[in-house]
């Protein structure tokens, strides 16, 4: 359906525009706070393994939050979800950099993740609501957002990381930046019937709010559980990395992510165009040997200048893998595509999430650098579980 729900030409443009700003602010929040974690784990004194405890408390905050924001979505619609989500993100934001002990960054840590999830799956969602009314791929692009706002947060960061600025007025000014520029964005979303319970698709309406997926919505699962985990590692241990294996500056230790994050970017901004030239399979089988090579070379030569490479290999390998997976589970026959979505997201995140935890649990056996290894290894099982994303379900209309 082309610009369905009596929703014109110029208002689902509008709406796409709104997507795409929605999520370069989840990317810039987000980023702002990976960049200052050798600040806060500085300030507190934290060794590594004491910072995976904490860190493990976004995961908890999330892994309780999404499914609940698909009942959320599924019984409201994405919309309101978005708004409300959005707030609280950057207002939670603040917490840690105000926490003054392990425990309360862990609580404090567990409501950012909370906020975040939330956001990511209703954002996702409405991505998703807006790439059907379009009748043609365009959730990369979202993506690509994404990826420029982590791009932009992370470069921010470092330049005032580097100044030696405090972490709380640096989250203070962002979050207060990002919930002012939130409200038109919310404003041009589509409206809540979009995809709310009785006014989705045809076949959709009415179904329960969770199904158990299918075995190939599992096999997308576990594509989207390992390149997330990815970049949830190389979000929050790629500073670390740096400037605590490395001996780096803040501000060269801030350059990882943003490395990783700028192809990130790059790559997503071509990704449907490649996706509609080469095929998924092919796609998700070269990004996943890309990142496995580029990343496992730059650990083993343990330099500074390598380990960027190393990260942009990895942004770029992993850049279309997780749209990929979401576009694919959209047209699964065998489960509506909002059940599938949001299965497919939330092993993703799920990923992401207690990514970072586990590599900084394996760090105190194995060192940081040994650590990263995992994310070779998931990396290498991405190109091995390729033909998951292939075209076999339903066609976009």
């Amino acid at each position: 359906m082309r610009n369905g729900l009596n929703h014109g030409g110029r208002g689902l443009r509008s709406a796409r525009l709104a997507v795409t700003g929605i999520f370069f602010l989840n990317g810039f929040a987000i980023a702002s706070w990976f960049v200052r974690i050798p600040a806060v784990q500085e300030r507190l004194g934290l060794g590594e393994g004491l910072l995976g405890v904490a860190l493990l408390g976004a995961a908890l905050g999330a892994i309780v939050a999404m499914p609940a924001t698909g009942w959320l979505v599924s019984r409201f619609g994405s919309r309101p979800v978005v708004g409300v989500a959005a707030l609280l993100l950057f207002a939670a934001l603040l917490l840690p950099a105000l926490a003054p002990s392990l425990a309360l960054l862990t609580l404090a840590l567990v409501m950012f993740g909370a906020s975040n999830g939330a956001l990511d799956v209703s954002m996702n969602a409405h991505g998703v609501a807006v790439e059907k009314r379009y009748g043609r791929p365009i959730l990369s692009s979202f993506h690509a957002a994404f990826s420029l706002g982590g791009l932009a947060g992370s470069a921010l960061g470092g330049l005032i990381a580097s100044r030696g600025a405090d972490v709380f007025p640096h989250f203070l000014a962002v979050g207060g930046a990002a919930a002012l520029a939130a409200i038109p964005l919310y404003a041009a979303l589509l409206p809540a019937g979009a995809d709310a319970s009785g006014l989705g698709e045809a076949g959709e309406a009415g179904g329960p709010a969770f199904a158990w997926p299918t075995r190939a919505i599992m096999g997308l699962g576990i594509v989207s559980f390992c390149v997330l985990l990815g970049e949830g590692a190389m979000a929050d241990w790629s500073a670390v990395y740096l400037e605590g294996t490395l001996g780096t500056g803040p501000g060269l230790a801030a350059a990882g992510y943003a490395t990783f994050s700028l192809a990130m970017f790059a790559g997503r901004l071509v990704g449907d165009r490649l996706n509609s030239r080469f095929g998924p399979a092919t796609l998700v089988r070269s990004g996943g040997a890309l990142a496995a090579v580029g990343l496992g070379i730059s650990l083993a030569v343990a330099h500074p200048f390598a380990a960027l490479v190393g990260f942009a290999g990895a942004g770029l390998g992993f850049s279309i893998v997780f749209p990929v997976a979401l576009s694919a589970a959209g047209r699964s026959r065998e489960m509506p595509s909002g059940q599938a979505i949001a299965a497919v997201s939330s092993a993703g995140y799920f990923g992401f999430l207690v990514g970072p935890p586990l590599i900084g649990f394996l760090a105190e056996f194995a060192g940081l650098g040994g650590a990263l290894y995992v994310v070779v290894a998931l990396s290498a099982t991405i190109a091995l579980l390729a033909r998951t994303v292939e075209r076999k379900g339903k066609e976009a209309p």
